[in-house]
């Protein structure tokens, strides 16, 4: 299961480079629309099956800090990403390698519970959601790295960082026994980053927050998507 997921995850990052070198793509309304149904998705996901999975022992009242808290880290690495995480960039300069860092903490965070702790539909449903996110966001990282000087070799083996952080999280959380002790106060750090990320990428997909027929059939789409996996 553990080699499956680590090669899917992987490959996600691996399609978004083969999509940005074929079609030289920019930030365009498909992305936006792509995100849109990634984070209805994944919001549909936490909430149905993520935050049952976090809750379904006893003595777990205090699992609702660590979604707070996860909440919030998410916030502080937002301030280093620049708004990445859902498809902005909110700077025109070169990128910094604190973007880079932000975003592998985050994906290497977003691996953890993806060792095999979870049930299986919500192992699925996780890694699904994963997935869908980090392609169009590696499509928005690689496209500006090569929009803002960087040159080819750098922007490629940023994004194979990139790449390998989830994977890495999968592997330490396999590996690492200390890290299986607090399984559910990770899988909640994690509930509580993607709320706020599914959150953003719904409230922030259309410009000017302007009402938009393709925003809300893809919000419908995703949400639809996951109860049906359920």
């Amino acid at each position: 299961m553990n080699s499956i997921t680590i090669i899917l995850l992987f490959t996600s990052v691996v399609l978004a480079a083969i999509i940005v070198e074929l079609f030289k793509t920019e930030k365009t309304k498909n992305i936006n629309l792509l995100l849109t149904f990634s984070g209805a998705y994944l919001l549909a996901i936490t909430t149905q099956h993520l935050l049952p999975e976090v809750f379904q022992n006893d003595n777990t009242h205090y699992l609702g800090l660590f979604i707070l808290g996860g909440f919030l880290f998410q916030i502080i690495l937002e301030y280093f990403s620049k708004g990445i995480e859902h498809g902005h960039y909110h700077h025109k300069s070169a990128i910094p390698i604190s973007v880079l860092i932000s975003l592998s903490i985050h994906a290497f965070v977003e691996g953890i519970p993806l060792s095999g702790h979870l049930h299986d539909h919500a192992h699925n449903g996780l890694l699904t959601g994963i997935i869908m996110h980090k392609l169009p966001v590696s499509i928005v990282l690689l496209t500006i790295f090569l929009q803002n000087g960087t040159s080819k070799i750098k922007a490629y083996l940023y994004l194979l960082i990139f790449a390998l952080m989830s994977p890495l999280g999968v592997l330490a959380s396999s590996f690492i026994e200390g890290i299986n002790v607090y399984s559910n106060e990770i899988m909640a750090i994690v509930v509580g980053i993607l709320l706020h990320i599914s959150t953003t990428i719904i409230f922030e997909s259309s410009d000017g927050h302007q009402f938009s027929k393709s925003k809300i059939l893809c919000i419908i789409l995703g949400v639809t998507v996951a109860i049906i996996s359920i």
